[in-house]
């Protein structure tokens, strides 16, 4: 009987994908905005431009992580989970989405917190207005719009300019959670 021998089987990617590093998407001189590790002397103001595809959250979260590195574990994980969802949301609500797409997160750091702001791309409504959130957001059983419920219970302050073509939502964490929802009965 002849010896059977078996060809490992090599899977043939779908053709158009491209598997890319992520940090080919950080220009050299800002690499330490995504080291994750305190800078000195402190910094008052980072902006970065992100490509609108959700493949990039994992660099938006250490940009936020970084930004947020002087701070508690707690401060540095509620600043980033409120950030990545302000930039989650230019991406499923806005032009920021689409082909060719982005958005500019932008920190500025004072004695009392940090205020995050999110450019992006606007478009998709007809009609300038303010955002609110949903009722119902913020119960666990809610299967949509829970983000806007998120930041409007966590940070300490939020907004947006109400411009359809161009939208800006910022929020503000203040440093001190003592009395945050976040420290909240559980």
């Amino acid at each position: 009987m002849p010896e059977t021998v078996l060809t490992p089987v090599v899977p043939v990617p779908v053709q158009g994908e491209a598997t890319v590093p992520l940090a080919s998407f950080i220009r050299p001189f800002q690499r330490h905005y995504f080291s994750g590790l305190p800078e000195r002397p402190n910094y008052r103001a980072r902006s970065y431009d992100f490509a609108g595809v959700p493949a990039l959250m994992p660099l938006v979260r250490a940009f936020l992580d970084t930004c947020a590195a002087t701070e508690t574990d707690d401060y540095r994980y509620l600043f980033t989970l409120l950030g990545c969802e302000l930039a989650t949301n230019s991406i499923q609500h806005s032009l920021s989405g689409y082909p060719g797409g982005s958005y500019t997160l932008h920190v500025h750091r004072d004695r009392e917190g940090l205020r995050l702001s999110c450019y992006d791309r606007g478009g998709l409504r007809t009609r300038n207005a303010r955002l609110a959130p949903t009722s119902g957001g913020a119960d666990l059983g809610a299967e949509s719009g829970r983000g806007l419920a998120m930041i409007d219970a966590l940070a300490t302050d939020w907004g947006d300019n109400g411009n359809v073509e161009y939208r800006t939502v910022w929020l503000y964490l203040a440093y001190d959670l003592t009395n945050s929802a976040w420290n909240g009965p559980n």
